[in-house]
């Protein structure tokens, strides 16, 4: 249950009674914001509702506020309603309810945190998708780590989720990847082939040349020309998706469906789709190419489908894959996860929603801003190992993938941010990666050293001090910060509330002795082991919600 609906439910029904006693004027009762007061000793939770409605009621903030908690049906889980000036009403929750979710939260287990928002809905999730034209750089890597916690917490909220890579295996970028890695292969071969205006200069195509005449020697030199090109380019397009593949799983990033561009072509639903937007009026030929019509749909400007030499442009597979997401497969809803260098691109998606007969707003665009590396105070621009690009894989070796993860999860994705790698790895409270899993790792020892103590007897009404009912609220706040983030598409949350958790059980630890020798101590012993097992389920699925490890010692 979250407490914060519950209430929210609750002061709506109030006022509602409060109205049909005609205790209060008719107005339509809105959306009643149930909120955390921002300074300790105002409860737990708060609503000013009373202060928006004095308008439409009539009646002083104060007045309104009183008639509404008359009419309360209070739940158990409350200890105390005040209603203070100039208005809001504060909810203070009970001890004893408090402490008897100890129990609640072992029972539930990993299950712990999921809330049922989605109900079920099918939603696709497309993140990273980076041209397989050579291995990850640290953009994708916030794509990556942004996209799989994005799932974990819808999935957690109650949503039917798909992890999808669209692999852009077609076009122009494709021939000229694989003519450049062509080219690589004859100078590996001591054969002149010049690497074309448009392609790719990175040592990585310099690396894949040379493996591939290692391994197969020139018997590529003997194919024709353009079969040539085509065989070897097909034998990079799988070594880079194998090592796509190997880097985002060492992030625990894996994929439901790897989806091919060329698929749409090769199964002839971009002629479909083309046909079908034609005779709805949305495609026209002009200047030699054919044009989809997005300005008559809400677009800033028309876009060119098939270029005056055939080749069908971008967007004519961002039409043909969102049909197939929405029409073939059935997704209720698909959130795509792009870099903000695609934000012109907005308007385009969401007027191809309308021209495909869909409802705009199931589609997302999830935009985010580029990582910034530094080391110390300098900024990290190259590559140590070959002066080139800084590769994903790079960073992982250094760091690590639970520093990474945390870290390119750490802000808003439209917030741009600095990535320090040497405080990444540091063993120190200023680093929040190793804060959170230090305190996970605490809880680990203090349940060892209870040995075999019964804590499964602890009463956990016992739970009364000040630090203890502190770390059962934190413990509690897990179910509203899942839901939270998955109505703002914000996965980010979930660092700030892993942070605030650790901060409140090491503040627990410090003001309250947990294993206690003396006999006279047992009973509060087994009740704080308890509590110590609850923070450990709630510390280790906060943990695994954004794709990290929960140590057991560090």
């Amino acid at each position: 249950m979250l407490l914060s609906k519950d209430l929210e439910s609750r002061f709506r029904a109030a006022l509602m009674a409060a109205q049909a006693a005609g205790e209060l004027p008719a107005f339509e009762v809105p959306e009643v914001p149930v909120e955390r007061p921002k300074q300790a000793g105002y409860g737990d939770y708060a609503t000013p509702v009373a202060m928006q409605l004095a308008r439409v009621a009539r009646q002083a903030p104060l007045a309104i506020a009183e008639t509404m908690v008359r009419f309360l049906d209070v739940p158990s889980y409350v200890e105390k309603i005040d209603v203070v000036r100039p208005g809001y009403v504060n909810v203070a929750l009970s001890a004893r309810w408090l402490a008897s979710q100890v129990d609640e939260i072992r029972r539930q287990g990993p299950a712990f945190g999921n809330v049922e928002l989605g109900q079920g809905l099918r939603v696709q999730v497309e993140f990273v998708s980076a041209n397989p034209t050579g291995p990850l750089t640290m953009g994708s890597g916030r794509n990556a780590v942004i996209g799989d916690a994005l799932a974990s917490v819808l999935q957690a909220a109650g949503y039917e989720v798909e992890r999808e890579y669209y692999v852009n295996d077609a076009g122009s970028r494709m021939a000229a990847f694989y003519a450049s890695l062509y080219a690589r292969y004859c100078q590996a071969l001591g054969v002149p082939e010049q690497v074309p205006e448009d392609g790719y200069l990175g040592q990585y195509l310099v690396e894949m040349g040379e493996q591939i005449a290692a391994t197969e020697g020139d018997r590529y030199l003997h194919m024709p020309r353009q079969e040539a090109v085509a065989a070897i380019g097909e034998r990079g397009l799988a070594m880079v998706l194998d090592s796509i593949r190997s880097d985002l799983a060492s992030m625990g990033v894996v994929f439901d469906c790897w989806f091919s561009e060329r698929s749409l072509y090769d199964r002839g639903l971009f002629q479909q789709i083309l046909e079908t937007l034609r005779q709805r009026g949305y495609i026209e030929e002009r200047e030699g190419a054919i044009w989809f019509r997005a300005t008559a749909l809400g677009g800033d400007k028309d876009e060119v489908v098939v270029r005056s030499d055939g080749q069908p442009g971008y967007f004519a597979s961002d039409i043909a894959y969102h049909y197939d997401k929405f029409v073939l497969r059935g997704f209720d809803r698909v959130i795509d996860v792009w870099g903000a260098d695609h934000q012109g691109h907005v308007p385009r998606m969401k007027a191809m929603m309308r021209a495909l007969g869909l409802d705009p707003d199931r589609l997302v665009l999830l935009l985010y801003q580029l990582v910034t590396l530094r080391r110390g105070g300098e900024i990290v621009r190259l590559s140590k190992r070959t002066g080139d690009i800084i590769t994903l894989r790079e960073v992982l070796d250094e760091i690590g993938s639970d520093a990474l993860r945390f870290f390119l999860l750490s802000r808003s994705a439209e917030s741009q941010m600095d990535l320090d790698l040497e405080l990444a790895v540091r063993q120190s409270d200023e680093n929040p990666v190793y804060y959170v899993q230090y305190a996970h790792a605490r809880i680990a020892s203090i349940l060892r050293r209870a040995g075999d103590l019964p804590f499964e007897e602890g009463d956990t009404s016992l739970l009364t001090s000040e630090p203890e009912q502190n770390l059962l609220r934190a413990l509690l706040r897990l179910p509203e910060v899942v839901y939270q983030a998955a109505v703002d598409l914000a996965p980010h949350h979930l660092t700030y509330y892993a942070q605030e958790l650790a901060g409140v059980f090491h503040g627990f630890y410090r003001d309250c002795r947990v294993v206690s020798s003396d006999p006279a101590d047992r009973a509060i012993t087994l009740a704080r082991l308890k509590l110590v097992d609850a923070a450990r389920v709630v510390l280790a699925r906060t943990l695994n919600l954004m794709g990290m490890s929960a140590p057991e010692s560090m």
